[in-house]
Parts: C-alpha cells; sequence; structure tokens
C-alpha cells in the first residue's frame, strides 16, 4: 500500500514543479555579449557602387549610428526595409554590412526596396559578422560616436521598433 502511493507523490511533485514555472514571467530579452564592448578593428570593401565600404573608423566619427547586417537572400530583410527608411528619415544614420552576398543582388535589393544606408560593406564570409557577436541575418547594433556597441537588436524590425531604436540611438549619442 505505501510503495503505490510513491507514484502519486511523483506526479504531484511534478504538477507543482510545473504549475510553479508556468506562473513566472518569461525572460524574452537576450542580451548580446558584446554590449558595452567596443567595435572590432575591420575594413570592408564596397558590395556596391551606389555606396562606400564600411571600417572601424566609420564608427568612430562621434556620431552615435545603426549598424545593420543584411543580405539581399533574406526575407526578413525584405520586411524591415520599410522600417529601416523610416529610421533614416527620422534622422538615423544607418550603416549596412551585406552577408553573403553579390553585388548586383544588393543593387537589385537596394532598387526594389529601398537604400536608406550610408555606407555598405562587403562581408564575403560573415567573419565581421561573427566578431560583433551576430549570426544571423537581419540583425542591428547601436553603435556610440566612440565605436562602442550599446545595443543590439535580434531580427527584423518592425513598426514597434522605431521607437526604441531611436530612443537607443539617443542614448548612444549622449
Amino acid at each position: 500500500m505505501k510503495f503505490a502511493l510513491i507514484p502519486v507523490a511523483i506526479v504531484a511533485l511534478l504538477g507543482g514543479f510545473f504549475a510553479y514555472k508556468l506562473t513566472q514571467p518569461r525572460n524574452d530579452f537576450v542580451q548580446s555579449a558584446m554590449v558595452g564592448q567596443p567595435v572590432p578593428a575591420f575594413v570592408l570593401p564596397p558590395i556596391s557602387e551606389s555606396r562606400p565600404g564600411v571600417q572601424t573608423a566609420d564608427l568612430r566619427d562621434g556620431k552615435p549610428k545603426l549598424v545593420n547586417f543584411f543580405a539581399s537572400w533574406c526575407l526578413p530583410c525584405r520586411v524591415e526595409a520599410p522600417f529601416l527608411d523610416r529610421l533614416e528619415r527620422e534622422g538615423a544614420t544607418i550603416v549596412a554590412i551585406a552577408i553573403s552576398d553579390e553585388g548586383e543582388d544588393v543593387d537589385r535589393f537596394l532598387a526594389e526596396f529601398g537604400n536608406p544606408f550610408a555606407r555598405i560593406g562587403d562581408d564575403e564570409n560573415s567573419q565581421i559578422q561573427l566578431e560583433f557577436g551576430s549570426s544571423k541575418v537581419p540583425e542591428t547594433f547601436v553603435v556610440d560616436g566612440e565605436g562602442v556597441i550599446r545595443y543590439h537588436h535580434i531580427g527584423d524590425i518592425a513598426e514597434r521598433d522605431i521607437p526604441v531604436l531611436l530612443r537607443e540611438l539617443e542614448k548612444a549619442g549622449q
């Protein structure tokens, strides 16, 4: 009779554990290890004739910027394109780094979805992307005028993200 209660006790303990976990708030925020760190040293050639390439010195000119990792073959990058245009119209300087892409494909992407980028570097083998702590596209970083990463946005930018990114840019400029 005593042994018959052991499975019931185990089920009750597991049920209590799962009920406790379900009542705890989720943490959806992923903190990048690169936030607070200087951007890596790099020089990237231009991938399009429409914009110059990107190097570390461009991110240390005293003005905060968004650094957007994108690719012409990336569907979420197409979704976020109008929101990058809006950020640029609202005063954000956006520097782009194209990942594993071809110049002709980037030019077609920019012609179709807009070109809010001040500069576009060619990260042919994703080396600089990995040094930023990014592993997919799109991802966006807020970099202050001294070249320190202040904020990391994972995934495509949506309407709800615009005020957050503008606020983070303003904080990075102070």
